[in-house]
């Protein structure tokens, strides 16, 4: 029996509750920490990108079986293009997914605070940018190709594991290494969104501070995914041609 689309909403919230409090979580607090000797013994990109991965990895095994664990406006968009989610249930996914990230990136803030020192406005609380807000400083047309081709691999990499034809019960794994392989190479560009929810609950925190550049730029955060999903719902039907099952509400 399905669950409830108000279950599956629930499910929708926690999960990307759940990505961008770890994902971003691992930033903001890990990834640089220095001892007293100025030691450092932070994880770096290569723990941030095993951070969100691994929030994947958990949270598709623990709330995938609920709502088919998308947590992620894209893979929503990506899903529907690839026949395998009603487009009448979109709007309801999203504002979940919304809801969850913006509560994250809230409590993200507020843990993170009670540092002695803590600016949120220096931290940046892992938000995503381009341009002098991209860690290596790309510019916008390399973030949106960026965003467009990794948002593209992980969405391939989700229809092809859940594919009723593919091995059962790995596809968490595939999804979960998937993304950590792709934050290793998205990371410099753009902090890697491939998320439109990760990217707007950081913005949005931030904007409440008094710093509007995440807000601004937070179109292309929802723009390049969102493409690059469409055209993976799209190719790989035409490769692998129509998937069996189709997922009715």
């Amino acid at each position: 029996m399905t669950p409830t689309l108000g279950r599956r909403m629930g499910a929708e919230l926690i999960g990307t509750f759940w990505l961008v409090f770890g994902g971003t979580g691992a930033a903001v607090f890990a990834a640089l920490f220095l001892t007293a000797d100025k030691v450092q013994l932070g994880i770096g990109f290569v723990g941030v990108a095993l951070a969100f991965g691994l929030t994947v990895l958990t949270g598709a095994f623990a709330l995938g079986h609920i709502s088919g664990g998308h947590f992620n406006p894209a893979v929503t968009i990506g899903l529907w293009a690839g026949k395998r989610f009603p487009a009448k249930e979109i709007p309801y996914y999203i504002i979940a997914q919304l809801v969850g990230a913006v509560v994250a990136s809230g409590l993200v803030f507020a843990i993170a605070s009670g540092k002695p020192g803590f600016s949120l406005v220096a931290s940046g609380l892992a938000a995503n940018g381009y341009g002098d807000h991209s860690p290596g400083g790309y510019s916008l047309l390399s973030g949106l190709l960026g965003e467009i081709i990794l948002t593209f691999i992980f969405l391939v990499i989700i229809l092809g594991s859940t594919d009723a034809r593919a091995p059962k019960g790995f596809a968490p794994i595939a999804i979960g290494l998937g993304l950590t392989l792709i934050h290793l190479v998205g990371i410099p560009l753009t902090n890697l969104s491939v998320n439109p929810a990760r990217s707007t609950g950081p913005a949005v925190v931030l904007l409440t501070g008094g710093a509007s550049w995440a807000f601004e730029q937070l179109w292309l955060f929802w723009v390049a995914p969102i493409i690059g999903a469409i055209i993976a719902g799209y190719a790989y039907n035409a490769v692998a041609g129509d998937q069996p099952v189709e997922l009715k509400s």
